[in-house]
C-alpha cells in the first residue's frame, strides 16, 4: 500500500542533505529518547494505570526540558571576534 511513499522516503534519505538530516537526527532525538530510558525510568512504567503512567511521562518530558533550559542559560557565550 505505501510502496511509492518509502521509495521516495528512500530516495531523499539516500541523498547528501537527507544523510546530513539523519545523522543529526540521531544526535538529538535519539538522544532524548536514550537519557529518558536511562535517566528518566522510561526503561519500566512505574505505575499501572494509563492516567499514573502519562503523568510519569508528562513529569520526565518536563525534567529533561527543565535540564535544556538551565544548559542553555549557563552555557557560556560565545567570545566575538570584534
Amino acid at each position: 500500500v505505501w510502496i511509492d511513499a518509502r521509495e521516495r522516503t528512500d530516495a531523499h534519505r539516500k541523498t547528501s542533505w537527507g544523510k546530513a538530516i539523519y545523522k543529526r537526527r540521531k544526535e538529538t532525538v535519539e538522544r532524548s529518547f536514550a537519557d529518558a530510558k536511562q535517566l528518566h525510568g522510561h526503561r519500566y512504567a512505574r505505575f499501572r494505570s494509563l492516567v499514573c503512567v502519562r503523568c510519569q511521562c508528562l513529569l520526565a518530558a518536563a525534567a529533561q526540558n527543565i535540564k535544556k533550559i538551565a544548559m542553555a542559560l549557563t552555557k557560556a557565550p560565545k567570545p566575538s571576534m570584534a
